[in-house]
């Protein structure tokens, strides 16, 4: 590689509209069986965002989607570290401090967890769910090995002691030779090592709830005996290409397999990433797609060698 192909990346702040919180639940809980989206308009307790936020307009008044904001209702997302080396596993730190400027020390828990951890990165290509530890002083901190140097987003779900819950956004900064990555094309099937072959039914349509089944074999046969992850028989995070903007996606019923439905509601014509967590046989694991609002997954095959670089830590 070149001179000017070797950057240490730093990522400036985005601002967009879009979307609502990825909420993400905690294993003590039962397995979520929750009706669609559609179905109320209520606030969604049984996810870690704790909350729902509207989809925006053009209009004036639109409330900012979670995530998108460093600081959001009084609460700011510090981070210790915005600066990690590629390739190396290193230790993220960060705070949530008040209005005050205080160290949040207080919270409560969402589906067994204080504070639900995303980590990915600009190209959508590196995916982490992690569950960080806090210190005495508010102070959380979580080991991570990301593989590529790039720009990250890092999203922290929580839900302070006596408020409503957020989803705050900041950008973190991966050193490193830095190779840009084009987004991984439409496919409606992953390929998981160990057997696992996981399918999109469905497709996404801008403004109106769709309908999504995600189907889990192993070894070609259909996985029946899914067992709960975070208080469900599955999770899904869709982002947006471009502003890594999140959405609220809801669990449908489902029993353990191999179906499970879900259904979004883009509020915007674009790329998403939908990315599934699922746990089998004592590990979780995910699959990721790529999917278009103008039309559905597509009929490719997605090898794991080119989908998302994903992980998880508790």
């Amino acid at each position: 590689m070149n001179t000017a192909g070797k950057i240490t990346v730093f990522v400036a702040a985005i601002g967009a509209t879009f979307g609502t919180a990825y909420a993400v639940g905690g294993a003590a809980d039962p397995v979520v069986q929750e009706e669609t989206a559609k179905e109320s308009h209520e606030p969604d307790e049984g996810h870690g965002g704790g909350h729902e936020q509207p989809a925006p307009s053009d209009g004036a008044g639109t409330e900012p989607p979670g995530g998108l904001q460093v600081s959001q209702d009084g609460y700011s997302l510090d981070l210790n570290t915005p600066r990690l080396e590629a390739g190396e596993k290193e230790r993220l730190s960060f705070t949530v401090e008040d209005g005050n400027g205080r160290k949040v020390t207080a919270y409560e828990k969402e589906h067994g967890k204080e504070l639900h951890l995303i980590v990915a990165s600009r190209e959508l290509d590196t995916y982490r769910h992690l569950h960080p530890t806090r210190a005495a002083d508010g102070t959380w901190s979580t080991p991570v090995d990301l593989p590529k140097a790039g720009g990250y987003r890092v999203f922290a779900d929580f839900k302070p002691k006596g408020g409503e819950g957020l989803t705050l956004g900041a950008d973190l900064a991966v050193a490193g030779d830095y190779e840009p990555a084009p987004l991984a094309e439409p496919a409606a099937r992953d390929e998981l090592p160990g057997g696992y072959e996981v399918t999109l039914d469905g497709s996404l349509a801008p403004g109106r709830a769709s309908e999504l089944k995600l189907r889990v074999e192993k070894d070609g046969k259909p996985v029946t005996d899914l067992e709960p992850y975070l208080g469900a028989y599955g999770h899904l995070v869709a982002l947006r290409s471009g502003d890594l903007a999140y959405l609220h996606v809801h669990p449908g019923k489902s029993g353990p397999g191999p179906v499970v439905p879900f259904t979004a509601e883009v509020p915007s014509g674009g790329t998403y990433r939908l990315f599934l967590d699922f746990k089998h046989d004592g590990k979780v694991r995910t699959a990721d797609f790529t999917v278009r609002t103008d039309g559905s997954a597509g009929e490719g095959v997605q090898e794991r060698d080119g989908g998302a670089d994903s992980g998880h830590s508790h």
